[in-house]
């Protein structure tokens, strides 16, 4: 039994590692020197850059293409079509290969469906980008941010659920407390 799954009509580059458990849908092309971690699912028609990393546990919802410079971290959940860039000013007829403009997603957030990450920005840990947001800025931890240019407009908890004027999570009971630098944190993780 493999250690992995690839379904037969993906194609899969020379030199490229791929976790135990990892499941690689129909139409998929992943290319060479990309690294994808355990436990992670490539839903259809998924286009994995070269030098790529995904860590464990990543979900990747159809039609998303993940370029070279974008680097996700562990349980990350990128949902169907969604869209990153990689060159601030593309044009069709100047080559910028080597301006791609580093984008990283930190552990446990969550990009929505048809959401834009403007390449250079950083999504912070378990941050959540709604449906359709265009993101060009970084985004903190723990934020939940929505529009077109996407603003914060409130918090959520490491599961996912809007937090309240309490800070505290209704799913699991996990409080937070905003910093002085007006960041989130946990206070007792669960």
């Amino acid at each position: 039994m493999a250690a992995f799954y690839i379904h037969p009509s993906a194609l899969i580059d020379a030199g490229v590692e791929i976790g135990e458990g990892t499941k690689i849908w129909h139409f998929c092309h992943v290319l060479g020197g990309s690294r994808i971690g355990k436990n992670c699912v490539l839903g259809q028609n998924v286009m994995v850059g070269p030098d790529v990393s995904l860590g464990t546990g990543v979900k990747v919802q159809n039609n998303v293409a993940i370029y070279a410079g974008v680097t996700v971290e562990d349980e990350v959940f990128l949902g169907p079509s969604m869209v990153f860039t990689n060159v601030l000013t593309p044009r069709a007829f100047v080559e910028r290969k080597n301006e791609f403009a580093p984008t990283l997603v930190r552990r446990g957030a969550t990009i929505g469906a048809n959401a834009t990450i403007v390449c250079g920005n950083t999504i912070g840990r378990y941050a959540m980008v709604g449906a359709g947001a265009v993101v060009t800025h970084d985004v903190s931890d723990y934020a939940l941010v929505l529009g077109n240019p996407a603003r914060q407009i409130g918090w959520v908890s490491r599961s996912g659920e809007r937090l309240g004027s309490d800070l505290t999570c209704p799913r699991t009971g996990e409080k937070y407390r905003e910093s002085n630098g007006g960041q989130l944190e946990a206070v007792a993780p669960q």
